[in-house]
């Protein structure tokens, strides 16, 4: 059950890190009002990107750890 839970909340954590750069919320974030000097970089695409890109090897985790969970079965 544990392994099911880590295989979830990599795979939700991976699509929030893939989604959320690119919606209005990303440039609404109260941290970039605390900090103006980081908005530049924050808001940049390649700072998207790189966020956008840890959320798909979170994905990609999360699928080989669900692929070897369902290998591991034993067949009935």
């Amino acid at each position: 059950m544990a392994a099911l839970l880590s295989i979830l909340s990599s795979f939700l954590v991976g699509m929030a890190l893939v989604f959320a750069p690119w919606t209005p919320l990303w440039e609404a974030n109260w941290l970039l009002q605390l900090w103006p000097a980081a908005r530049g970089a924050l808001v940049s695409g390649f700072a998207r990107g790189a966020v956008t890109g840890l959320g798909l090897v979170n994905l990609v985790l999360a699928a080989r750890d669900l692929h070897e969970r369902l290998a591991a079965r034993p067949h009935e």
